[in-house]
């Protein structure tokens, strides 16, 4: 397995999906119901694999993510070689990116003396996707990529 299983509730949300993926294979309901029944190895396999197409569909089309801890955010842009990073540090007391409070307390003061900009490329240590389901994995979430684009535009002046 390249990735990690799909969780039961992803599963359940995918059962559609899974039902067409076992199609491809010639499984119906009743042949799946035996598989279960009979050969709970077989079953393993194949969430392994319909997990692995899975994540590699998902992963192959994020551009963006983004990680809110405490005092630090950080944003990825990912291409077909690089990943491009920008990091904003906030030396606020008490400062925590994901209170909602804080966050906008940032948006509105994002020049204040207390908030420092990094940024960084770099091209993939390893595979792209695998790059990047280790940054999931670590916290990072997907997203449209806005507030990247809106912190690259105001540090790139």
């Amino acid at each position: 397995m390249k990735y990690r299983q799909l969780t039961t509730e992803q599963l359940n949300e995918m059962h559609e999906e899974f039902a067409m993926f076992l199609a491809t294979q010639k499984i119906d309901a009743d042949k799946w119901q035996e598989i279960k029944d009979t050969k709970p190895e077989v079953v393993a396999e194949e969430i392994n694999l319909f997990s692995d197409l899975v994540w590699e569909k998902v992963l192959g089309k994020i551009k963006y993510l983004t990680n809110f801890s405490g005092s630090s955010l950080n944003l990825f842009r990912f291409d077909e070689e690089l990943i491009q990073r920008i990091v904003v540090k906030c030396e606020k007391g008490n400062f925590d990116f994901s209170k909602k409070e804080d966050y906008q307390w940032f948006i509105d003061n994002s020049k204040d003396k207390t908030i420092s900009y990094f940024k960084g490329q770099k091209a993939f240590f390893k595979e792209r996707n695998m790059e990047i389901f280790e940054l999931i994995e670590k916290g990072c979430t997907m997203d449209k990529g806005d507030l990247y684009e809106l912190i690259y535009k105001m540090i790139d002046k």
